[in-house]
């Protein structure tokens, strides 16, 4: 019997987005699938567009939630609803190629049961849905001229560099039970998710394209580190548990590279707190370099 898979489409403000995304759900070849449709209290219509498939799919699941928790408390509240095998965390922007959950199902069949994460390359296309660009680098004929990326233990890897496209990730439920869901405290959940799921799970790569990523001019990272950013505080408590589960200096030279990057961001913005708190576990990972005490020093004079 195939295992169930549950697609959590999470939903705010993507009505013009909402019929595309959900089409490339029902358009899954794969067939063994439970399906929430959570809205976190959009108002822009996105819950009139949700009903109407909910009503076109009696089989889905609707979720309304009257206030605005934000992503990683509105996934938590489907995944507690949910049964599926795996799971898959479904932004209503996006688009799900047809074979993209057979496809992945498969694959995480094949790497056993400590593989706990499985991504893959994706298409990037822009608000009309163009492509842009692929996520890993990819020839005219469309073939990768990237490094395999990391798959296995891949701990140090999430703690140094950014690799894995999120909308491209499936999760194994016991991994995410064993982890407690997101952590809800937090602005965002990718980074954190990675840095606990990696400490004692494997991640699986598959060179394929199974996914389509929208981009927006008002990503994330074009607030980082601007006057009101929601991102920035977690991203450093993310880092202070990364630190905690360190067991290697190896693994604290990988957390090292990335604090690197995060302080010269928050000095590059005038972020003085910020750069602060990224300064003190900068020292506290035994890695820095001459010129990260320039980094503290610039970082001490900043309000």
């Amino acid at each position: 019997m195939t295992p169930l898979v549950t697609i959590v489409a999470l939903c705010h403000n993507h009505a013009r987005f909402l019929p595309a995304a959900l089409d490339s759900v029902a358009a899954q070849t794969y067939l063994n699938l439970e399906v929430w449709l959570v809205d976190d209290a959009s108002t822009d219509g996105s819950q009139a567009v949700l009903r109407d498939y909910a009503a076109r799919f009696p089989h889905w699941h609707l979720l309304l939630l009257p206030a605005n928790v934000r992503n990683c408390r509105a996934f938590n509240q489907a995944l507690r609803r949910s049964r599926g095998e795996f799971v898959i965390d479904f932004a209503t922007d996006d688009l799900l190629l047809p074979e993209r959950v057979a496809r992945q199902v498969a694959f995480m069949q094949a790497q056993g049961p400590r593989c706990g994460v499985a991504y893959h390359d994706c298409d990037l296309v822009d608000e009309q849905g163009r492509h842009v660009r692929f996520h890993f680098r990819r020839d005219p004929a469309g073939r990768p001229v990237h490094p395999r990326p990391a798959a296995g233990q891949v701990f140090a890897d999430v703690l140094s560099r950014y690799f894995i496209s999120t909308p491209t990730m499936m999760f194994r439920r016991s991994m995410l039970e064993a982890l407690g869901g997101y952590d809800e405290a937090l602005a965002y959940e990718d980074f954190d998710l990675w840095v606990r799921a990696a400490r004692d799970w494997d991640f699986g790569f598959q060179d394929e394209v199974l996914t389509r990523k929208r981009l927006h001019p008002q990503s994330m990272s074009r607030k980082a580190y601007r006057p009101g950013d929601p991102y920035v505080d977690s991203t450093i408590r993310v880092c202070e548990k990364a630190l905690a589960l360190c067991r290697t200096p190896a693994e604290r030279s990988a957390l090292a590279v990335r604090l690197r990057w995060e302080l010269r961001q928050a000095v590059r913005f005038r972020c003085g707190p910020e750069a602060r708190r990224l300064y003190a576990l900068l020292l506290q990972t035994c890695s820095t370099r001459p010129l990260d005490y320039l980094l503290g020093a610039t970082a001490r004079l900043l309000k």
